[in-house]
């Protein structure tokens, strides 16, 4: 599988653990100051974007230096620097697209994200995307049936509503399995599962549907 990691310019402890991501086909992209980050932990990207509003004149120097591809913005443009590596990476036609260091900090950059990778997965359903930090793993599921292997550094699995009501929803070999549900904007009901088998099934007919998978530490 042809993974595209993009490093943003979040605050370092939000970043995932990234080895454990790495195979052969990954391609790493930073967005600005994630660029600086992917570097610090000896991953040289293959293309750095931004505006790079947030690096000194020294730390761009180390990222021109570095990275072979490089292209900086004008700081006013109506994309956000994550955007842009997110339009890079689909030039790779990778089969799954993982956002990080787009986790804390500012919510609005946060949210900002949320709302790219809604838009991004209802364009392109082929692709998997999905914002992952240390603790968590955000992924928009659209229509269809979909299977989820265990994962014990992140055990809890979680299902919202996006962008309006889910039709349908079934969950198998879960702790709590259900049949044919609706998930409605405001439901707390489907919060902290656990997978119980080593694969388990989620499938519904309506909606698009936020899964997220976290730890307690």
């Amino acid at each position: 599988m042809k993974n595209v990691i993009i490093c943003a310019g979040g605050p370092a402890a939000e970043i995932a653990e990234l080895k454990k991501l790495h195979t052969s086909e990954t391609i790493f992209i930073g967005a600005d100051r994630g660029a600086l980050h992917l570097l610090q932990m000896g991953i040289i990207p293959h293309e750095a974007v931004g505006d790079f509003d947030s690096v000194s004149e020294n730390e761009y120097k180390t990222i021109i230096e570095a990275v072979r591809i490089v292209d900086r913005f004008r700081a006013e443009k109506n994309e956000t620097d994550t955007e842009l590596a997110v339009e890079r990476a689909m030039t790779y036609h990778p089969e799954k697209i993982i956002l990080t260091g787009v986790t804390g900090g500012r919510l609005d950059h946060a949210e900002s994200v949320l709302h790219l990778l809604y838009r991004f997965q209802t364009e392109f359903p082929h692709i998997q995307f999905a914002i992952r930090n240390p603790l968590n793993e955000l992924t928009m599921l659209n229509p269809g049936i979909h299977e989820l292997t265990q994962e014990k550094q992140l055990p809890y699995v979680s299902f919202f509503p996006f962008g309006g009501s889910v039709r349908g929803l079934s969950l198998a070999g879960f702790k709590y399995e259900i049949s044919e549900e609706s998930l409605e904007t405001g439901m707390t009901k489907f919060t902290s599962n656990e997978l119980a088998t080593g694969v388990c099934t989620i499938s519904f007919r309506e909606g698009i549907c936020l899964m997220v998978r976290s730890s307690d530490a």
